[in-house]
């Protein structure tokens, strides 16, 4: 069964972005945390699975991530 909760460190991992990446894309409010341990962030898995290859591809697009931002929360 795949894990439901990935920590910052595990996305910059899996997804081959840096950490300040995921930092910012929260920030900006394209992946949001579930949980909270402690200083530790949990994000769904499955959403940043979805959420990142959506931004990816939007970035490919031309879109800048605020244009990406608004498109995500109108999704929504």
């Amino acid at each position: 069964m795949a894990k439901l909760l990935i920590s910052p460190a595990e996305i910059s991992k899996k997804y081959n972005i840096s950490y300040q990446t995921v930092n910012y894309y929260t920030n900006l409010g394209l992946l949001t945390v579930k949980r909270r341990e402690g200083n530790n962030r949990l994000y769904n898995s499955r959403e940043v699975s979805v959420g990142l290859s959506r931004i990816t591809k939007l970035k490919s697009q031309g879109y800048s991530l605020r244009l990406i931002r608004g498109i995500i929360k109108k999704e929504i």
